[in-house]
């Protein structure tokens, strides 16, 4: 099967890698002939750094080059079996592309975006045949990270799906079924991580630099909140954060926050930019985190306990499985435990008193406990 990419960015040239490197030839189409060569350039050098390193045998490089071609014309798509889109997150540049793609390729061939938190139905509502319109979403950097949700819209047909699920499961990717609402499983349950930190931090409970060494050090976390958003880039995590929460009617758990808001508007956009939460410029300090442990913990205990709240109303809710949630959050965003099998750990009735405590302080819906967590602390159960 040919496999095409719309969008030669980091995203669909890492999406075309992970597709050439199990054998099919791709088409990348972008209308930006500079974007095009980058691409070319940067799998040239991916690939050459890989036979480097062993992990691919030499003159290998070549041959996965050689299957990746890139063009300007959406019409060179035409002999593909699955093309997936990966280009800006506007609803209505994605419900145009696809009415042209649909033009453009065969009656059979699967049409997917790799939107993170784009309703799949409205970009599918944009065919005649919505059926063959699904959700594909890697995670960046796509040849090395395992996750790849795959989310069906209600239009999606159910054959459409185990195919391009049994696809990316050949690539050697770890797929989870996730329901088209917004964030899927990761973006959606992963809110916490950055917005109740950024909330004990705006409070004055702890700096940056703790908060950070509380959830690496003590939580196990590979990166801290500041830190990850730094490197993931406020423009992108900011926006994720304010589309979730437009998408959920304004739901107060995914309620964005000024402090990011402003390095965005600073253009402060963490590493890339050479500042955001940290300073990343030549020669300057980086704060140091207070090491009190009691105090650390107090803060792993807050934000896991947000996590743990967040995974249960997904699960509740019908979004995916208890597997599938816990798979999502080990191998799509390296968390050090499945949520809810670390909830069972620590102990619902734990988790339901930590959360119950801050809804007495706040009296804020932001801290509302899952309904399902209430429910299985009154029954004695656990997830697992």
């Amino acid at each position: 099967m040919q496999i095409g990419i719309v969008g030669a960015g980091a995203m669909g040239s890492g999406i075309a890698q992970v597709a050439a490197q199990n054998g099919h030839r791709v088409v990348i189409v972008d209308n930006h002939r500079a974007a095009l060569e980058k691409s070319k350039a940067g799998h040239q050098k991916i690939l050459a750094r890989l036979v480097e390193k062993g992990r691919l045998a030499e003159g290998e490089d070549h041959k996965i080059a050689s299957r990746i071609s890139y063009d300007s014309s959406l019409t060179e798509l035409e002999g593909c079996g699955l093309v997936i889109e990966a280009i800006i997150e506007k609803l209505d540049i994605k419900q145009a592309l696809f009415k042209h793609l649909e033009e453009v390729c065969g009656a059979d061939a699967i049409l997917a975006s790799n939107t993170s938190s784009l309703s799949i139905a409205s970009i599918a509502a944009a065919c005649e045949k919505p059926e063959r319109v699904l959700g594909i979403h890697f995670f960046n950097p796509a040849p090395l990270m395992p996750l790849v949700e795959i989310i069906p819209a209600i239009t999606s047909d159910e054959a459409v799906v185990n195919k391009a699920k049994s696809l990316i499961d050949d690539w050697g990717k770890v797929t989870v079924l996730a329901k088209d609402t917004p964030g899927f499983i990761v973006n959606r349950v992963a809110r916490p991580f950055y917005g109740e930190a950024v909330r004990i931090y705006e409070e004055g409970v702890a700096d940056i630099a703790t908060i950070d060494w509380a959830l690496s050090s003590l939580g196990g976390f590979r990166m801290g909140p500041f830190t990850l958003m730094d490197f993931i880039g406020h423009d992108v995590n900011y926006a994720v954060t304010e589309s979730v929460f437009t998408a959920f009617f304004y739901d107060p758990r995914y309620k964005p926050n000024f402090s990011q808001k402003r390095l965005v508007e600073a253009g402060l956009l963490g590493r890339k930019t050479g500042r955001g939460f940290y300073d990343y410029r030549d020669g300057a300090v980086q704060p140091e985190p207070n090491k009190n442990e009691e105090l650390g913990q107090s803060i792993v205990n807050r934000v896991l306990a947000m996590l743990i709240n967040e995974a249960s109303d997904a699960l509740h809710l019908g979004i995916a499985s208890a597997k599938d949630i816990d798979l999502a959050m080990t191998k799509g965003v390296n968390y050090p435990k499945g949520l809810l099998a670390w909830a069972d750990e620590i102990g619902l009735d734990t988790v339901l008193a930590t959360l119950d405590g801050l809804y007495d302080e706040y009296r804020e819906d932001r801290y509302r406990a899952s309904v399902l967590l209430r429910r299985k602390v009154a029954k004695g159960e656990q997830f697992f």
